[in-house]
């Protein structure tokens, strides 16, 4: 049996009147055959298991891309670049596509994804919440580290700062990402916003976190573009003569952006949202 099953107010799987609306949707196309009989209950819960199914494959899939982009990045600086280091060295530049490639994708996408998982759908909304701002404080926590990496190398070495177009833009997203926070935390979390202005906000939020995940993404990608045209300037090793390392760094790259596009599609699949159950969700 699901989580969830059963008779009670909060039966969200099984009882009919709390089932998440894409699934009901889903009952009421198959709930009578040609003579008008109803769809048996084993059928019904048939049809939920296959739901919640897709949804933990795919953040099956989800981790392994995920996992995958961190340790890529991470064998890409130590195999090429000469590995890591704390120090204002080029080694300790190696640690800002780490980080911001677990900060600002991977964990940041984790973070939104927090109320697709199902056992978020039943109970209190809170603990959620906490959970939600938690996981993208610790992302904001490592893209900090990751542009205090990056900066304290190009300090050392007098190389401006924010000159070029990734710098731009990856500035741009992390300004964004902490304005989402603070603006979270302060209207979503604390207890004084009212429900009015909470239903108010709540699509503005929804929509500048994915904005700001499609930025990041954006902003890995012209990272790994500027970073390989500076290492590889050689003739017999130009980035143009698609030497190994830029071969594995374009793969790297392209798996960021399978791993950012099927986040997104999680979080704008209607099948997968949190049902809101009223006004009492959002005083949660």
């Amino acid at each position: 049996m699901l989580p969830g099953a059963g008779a009670g107010p909060h039966s969200l799987f099984i009882t009919r009147d709390w089932v998440h609306p894409a699934i009901k949707a889903s009952w009421d196309s198959a709930q009578a055959d040609g003579r008008g009989t109803t769809l048996p209950a084993k059928s019904k819960e048939c049809l939920i298991r296959m739901a919640v199914g897709w949804f933990y494959l795919s953040v099956m899939v989800l981790c392994s891309l995920g996992s995958t982009c961190i340790l890529s990045t991470i064998y890409w600086m130590r195999y090429w670049q000469g590995g890591f280091a704390w120090d204002g060295t080029m080694l300790m530049f190696n640690w800002h596509p780490v980080l911001m490639v677990t900060g600002m994708v991977v964990v940041y996408s984790a973070a939104s994804l927090v109320y697709r998982l199902p056992q978020s759908w039943v109970g209190p909304k809170l603990p959620w919440k906490f959970g939600h701002a938690a996981m993208h404080l610790l992302a904001f926590i490592l893209t900090v580290l990751g542009l205090h990496a990056v900066f304290d190398f190009h300090n050392q070495r007098k190389i401006p700062n924010l000159y070029s177009l990734h710098s731009w833009l990856g500035i741009t997203t992390v300004f964004l990402f902490a304005c989402q926070w603070s603006l979270g935390f302060a209207v979503f979390l604390l207890p004084w916003a009212s429900v009015q202005l909470r239903s108010l906000l709540k699509p503005i939020h929804v929509f500048f976190g994915a904005s700001i995940l499609s930025l990041a993404i954006a902003s890995v990608i012209s990272g790994i573009n500027e970073k390989l045209f500076f290492s590889l300037k050689n003739g017999n090793n130009s980035y143009s003569s698609l030497p190994s390392e830029a071969v594995f760094a374009n793969c790297s790259g392209m798996l960021v952006v399978v791993f950012g596009l099927l986040v997104l599609y999680i979080l704008l699949a209607s099948s997968w949202k949190r049902p809101e159950l009223g006004m009492q969700a959002e005083r949660q």
